[in-house]
């Protein structure tokens, strides 16, 4: 399997461009004051599709041949994927199959079908839908759009790191969420060919850290239980090709807490005036607990915005936990 370069970075962008929107990196002097640095936003909550995926998504199916468009694609995915596949596939003309868990917030379920993807609901973890996306694909005969571990999907969300080099050339950190890697892996190849000598962090949630557990084992392995309210940073485990590149790649990947996560959402709701997923937030989570450690030009990148409305309304109507 191709290693995803800096070149095959520059590539995806070339093929998203007028594609994908080129996202704001937004100063926060409110965050900036409380952490004491200069604190930037990564936007992907303002991409289309609501999230960084559509980069991935759309650099894979503009690469198929016309014998694979002709058959159709599927994928597995918690929400955010389907979505920038089923945009990604009706931009080609393709016919789209994403299989998505039952829990699957209804904001993203019916996204992905105003899109145009046919929806099929799967169990709850990675592994079922995964495995139910698989016997579909061989049954029908559907090329499969990997959410994750595949050089153009990481090549394609590596165009993030590629934007913020260019649009802030002094950055000196870099934080990204991880789920299955790609977005953590794709910009960190970025990053670190255009700026060698900067930290870039990951973060997970304390409750789905298969990342830091595949570091801490050496190899990926499958983590037993997850239990994290930000739904698209917990697959059960890591891809082979995005655990190679974190580990040589990334300085250090950190954990964060639900209620972290949760005030760093409504922070940036109220303070910040921009409206993030849970998994959108933890890059904020961090810096705001100190997980992250100190930078003093932070690029924070809020990978989504696709909330579950309830449930940002819910926390943001409890009880303060953020400063005045």
């Amino acid at each position: 399997m191709t290693v995803p370069s800096l070149e095959s970075v520059r590539a995806a962008a070339a093929r998203l461009e007028g594609v994908a929107v080129r996202t704001p990196l937004l100063w926060s002097p409110e965050l900036s004051d409380e952490v004491g640095a200069s604190v930037r936003l990564k936007c992907e909550s303002l991409q289309r599709c609501g999230a960084f995926k559509l980069r991935g998504s759309y650099n894979f199916i503009s690469r198929l041949s016309d014998e694979d468009v002709a058959r159709g694609v599927i994928t597995y995915s918690s929400g955010n994927h389907a979505q920038g596949v089923a945009l990604a596939a009706r931009i080609r003309g393709v016919r789209a199959v994403v299989v998505m868990p039952t829990t699957a917030p209804a904001v993203k379920h019916r996204g992905a079908a105003r899109l145009g993807a046919e929806v099929v609901f799967e169990g709850t973890t990675s592994v079922e839908r995964r495995a139910r996306a698989e016997e579909i694909a061989a049954a029908e005969g559907l090329v499969i759009v990997p959410p994750f571990d595949h050089p153009h999907i990481i090549s394609g969300q590596g165009t993030v790191g590629l934007e913020i080099a260019a649009d802030w050339p002094e950055v000196d950190t870099a934080i990204v969420p991880i789920g299955g890697g790609g977005l953590a892996a794709g910009t960190a190849v970025a990053l670190r060919a255009l700026r060698p000598g900067m930290r870039i962090i990951g973060v997970e949630p304390e409750g789905a850290p298969s990342m830091r557990a595949a570091l801490d084992a050496g190899r990926v392995v499958r983590i037993d239980r997850i239990d994290t309210i930000a739904d698209g940073l917990a697959p059960v485990q890591v891809g082979d090709l995005t655990y190679a590149l974190v580990r040589d790649l990334v300085d250090e990947v950190v954990l964060v807490s639900d209620d972290a996560i949760r005030e760093a959402a409504v922070f940036l709701l109220e303070r910040a005036k921009l409206v993030a997923e849970f998994s959108g937030a933890a890059t904020v989570a961090a810096l705001r607990s100190g997980a992250a450690g100190s930078g003093d030009l932070v690029a924070a990148v809020i990978s989504g915005g696709n909330a579950d409305v309830a449930a940002l309304v819910a926390c943001a109507g409890s009880p303060a936990k953020v400063p005045d």
